[in-house]
């Protein structure tokens, strides 16, 4: 009898053998399962005690992985000195390799192993983030790259994961036309603030995909600095919807849910800190809690596409329905802006 198989999660010992097989590093002498969600991820060391992290590449609802375009933009933004983990060639060159699995082809990209501690909810931690970010967006200016990647518009961010969403299996015809409208209402409503700042996106930039380095400055000082890593998301769009992650992650995503004083305070650091590198339009601004909800829209389509793999259940009824009553509230959704406001970034 021959099963199919939706996805297989090989183990870090097998994993260990293809990156020594398939990459000029020698010897990998330890090997550890680091996570299971989107993709799966291994933390390697090899002999000379480097440490290397590997992707194991899933199928997504976004479409194929772009992996020469985000190693073009690791590339692209470490020669302009912005710290990302860059990723790795293989023995011939390429940017990943494919590996035969019961499901059919994926493939395997490697990366350096960065160091530094996580941002927490420390001031210092989360104002390096902010500038860190805004110090992205500049070096990502100029990229130059033919290879196919992502555009995080309206389509790729919206439109296309609610159509995943509308047909989950878990989906009611008393919700469809429910989340329908409220997808297209917050469609439109971002259609009518005109031209929005593009900038080159992160793509998931919520704290969790960067660490804090700190070093001494001349003075004793600490220094801290952001360092990004997994961009597998990135692609040119929205300047909104880049800083909306953020403030969605830390907003409670439940049918009662508003800013604790610490949400806030985080919010506050992280956004001035950004603004005083790159000032914000009064466009952008007014754009932002919108992209919240577009936020949520996504990872919703997301979560649909991969019902294959983690179930009908991942999207149980209920927590369909809290949904509706989450972008419901999320249409009044307000930010607050510290520090410089909308009039002083359009001056």
């Amino acid at each position: 009898m021959h099963l199919e198989i939706a996805q297989s999660t090989p183990t870090a010992a097998a994993m260990a053998r293809v990156v020594q097989a398939h990459y000029p590093l020698g010897d990998v002498v330890a090997a550890e399962f680091l996570r299971r969600s989107f993709n799966q991820v291994y933390g390697l060391t090899l002999a000379d005690g480097r440490r290397v992290v590997a992707r194991l590449c899933a199928e997504r609802p976004r479409g194929e992985p772009r992996l020469q375009f985000e190693a073009d933009v690791l590339q692209h933004l470490r020669a302009r000195g912005c710290p990302v983990a860059a990723s790795l060639p293989t023995t011939t060159g390429e940017v990943a390799v494919r590996i035969t699995l019961p499901e059919g082809e994926r493939e395997v990209m490697l990366f350096e192993h960065l160091d530094g501690e996580a941002t927490t909810d420390l001031p210092a931690n989360i104002e390096a983030f902010g500038r860190g970010l805004a110090q992205l967006h500049a070096a990502g200016e100029g990229l130059q790259s033919s290879a196919p990647h992502y555009t995080l518009n309206l389509d790729h961010l919206l439109l296309r994961p609610l159509q995943h969403l509308l047909h989950a299996p878990t989906m009611t015809a008393e919700l469809r036309p429910q989340l329908e409208a409220l997808g297209l209402r917050l469609h439109d409503r971002i259609a009518a603030l005109g031209e929005l700042t593009q900038v080159l996106c992160h793509g998931d930039a919520h704290s969790d995909n960067n660490f804090i380095t700190v070093s001494e400055s001349e003075n004793g000082a600490d220094q801290r600095q952001a360092v990004f890593f997994d961009f597998d998301d990135t692609g040119p769009g929205y300047l909104a919807y880049e800083l909306a992650v953020y403030p969605w992650w830390l907003h409670p995503r439940s049918v009662d849910g508003v800013w604790s004083e610490k949400a806030l305070a985080r919010w506050n650091h992280f956004i001035s800190a950004y603004q005083a590198v790159r000032p914000l339009s009064e466009a952008d601004v007014a754009a932002l809690p919108m992209f919240v909800a577009v936020r949520q829209f996504w990872l919703l389509g997301e979560y649909a596409g991969r019902v294959p793999v983690w179930g009908s259940q991942a999207m149980p009824l209920d927590y369909l329905q809290r949904q509706v009553k989450v972008l419901t509230q999320w249409e009044g959704l307000e930010l607050a802006m510290p520090g410089i406001t909308a009039a002083d970034a359009s001056d």
